[in-house]
């Protein structure tokens, strides 16, 4: 999920005791994360939600039917109105605590009533034929939870990233998908993103010669909140730092890049006293990650730094530039070729393409039996890059790592 219109979101309860909250966040409805203790109730519709003004287009025989769980702004106002310019999905049901925003984005989206599910009623979506997958919107807390009751649904799922908070969620949600036979992608959407696809395939070509630096920056300032407000503030939702959020975008960037995983990792994070903000994650994490190549990674990402959204790679005959890198729209590529040759600027394709091919990509893995190329495994895998950064900025030390992420020792 991105930090786009974050600002807007706002949390109404926050209480409980022994360890719980009680937290309202605009993603979702009624959910409970046994191993955090964390509730969260159903809001209104988020402001600025254009809805669709013509119905659906005709689908396709073998359109794949979608449930989205969690009506917030990154669902409504990026996703949903995405479906209808995919091949091969629809959105076939609703989840939220809502009763009013379910019923008006149900009617919009031409969602029959019996195929709109509050977080209390969920279960019963086993009984839909009409949904064969669950994509799962909700704060990234919960996703180990409604990923779990989805697989026992007998449904496949999409569940935005990062994949869950620790390793240990991860496993869990694979092996879910495992005894349920079913699939599981996680919504990594720059895989799908033209600029940043061509860039991939440039590097596979060797064409800034031999990687030696790659630098990733993704930034934004928060407005004056605080974690009872923001559910991205809060840590038993949101993780630690703005890495599991926005940062995620520049370790992915730094490993389909490079084409490696880091072997030692140094990190440092930052918390301004007394901000309300960041009563309970940091404000800032940077990374220093060093590949077995040689090739070092600088990453960096804030809440409380103006925006950015660039990724360099540098390499012994050139280099390639991303800005902006991962967002929604307007990405740009420019591609060094070193001993005065003037740089090229690149049109590969639409950047909004990125949201229309994620989804078909699901789709097929689902009606075609094809390979899913963002897996829960790669999931798994940023997850516990991401724990073995969060360790060395609070052990402030370097940890080293082996092939699978996991920390030596």
């Amino acid at each position: 999920m991105d930090i786009t219109a974050l600002t807007r979101r706002r949390m109404l309860q926050v209480g409980g005791g022994g360890g719980a909250a009680s937290l309202a966040v605009m993603a979702g409805g009624r959910a409970f994360a046994q191993s955090r203790g964390v509730s969260v109730e159903g809001q209104p519709l988020p402001e600025g939600v254009n809805f669709p003004e013509t119905p659906p287009r005709q689908r396709r025989a073998d359109s794949v039917g979608i449930a989205v769980v969690g009506l917030g702004d990154y669902a409504l106002n990026q996703m949903m109105p995405r479906f209808d310019q995919a091949e091969r999905v629809h959105v076939a049901a609703l989840v939220s605590g809502n009763r009013d925003k379910l019923r008006r984005v149900g009617e919009a989206y031409r969602v029959p009533i019996g195929s709109r599910y509050t977080y209390d009623t969920f279960d019963q979506i086993a009984q839909n034929d009409g949904v064969d997958a669950v994509y799962i919107v909700l704060p990234s807390g919960l996703h180990a939870e409604w990923t779990e009751r989805a697989f026992a649904a007998g449904k496949h799922v999409l569940c935005e990233k990062p994949m869950a908070l620790n390793p240990a969620e991860c496993e869990r949600m694979i092996a879910a998908g495992r005894r349920a036979g079913r699939k599981l992608m996680i919504a990594y959407r720059v895989h799908f993103e033209p600029h940043n696809v061509r860039a991939m395939e440039l590097m596979r070509e060797g064409a800034v010669g031999d990687l030696r630096a790659l630098r990733a920056e993704q930034a934004n300032v928060f407005e004056r909140t605080t974690p009872s407000e923001n559910w991205r503030l809060n840590s038993a939702l949101a993780g630690e730092s703005p890495l599991e959020d926005l940062g995620i975008y520049g370790l992915q960037a730094a490993l389909y890049l490079s084409g490696e995983m880091p072997e030692s990792i140094s990190a440092q994070s930052f918390r301004p006293a007394g901000d309300p903000r960041f009563a309970q994650i940091a404000a800032s994490m940077s990374s220093q990650l060093r590949f077995p190549s040689g090739a070092i990674a600088q990453l960096a990402t804030s809440y409380d730094s103006l925006g950015n959204n660039f990724v360099d790679a540098h390499g012994t005959k050139g280099a390639i530039l991303l800005d902006p890198a991962t967002s929604y729209s307007g990405q740009t590529l420019k591609v060094d070729g070193g001993e005065g040759r003037p740089p090229r600027m690149l049109t590969p394709g639409d950047p909004e393409q990125q949201f229309a091919g994620e989804l078909d990509h699901f789709a097929s893995a689902i009606r075609d039996d094809s390979k899913i190329i963002v897996p829960g495994e790669m999931g798994l895998r940023d997850v516990r890059l991401i724990t073995a950064i969060n360790l060395s900025a609070r052990e402030r030390q370097t940890v080293r790592l082996n092939s699978d992420g996991t920390v030596r020792g």
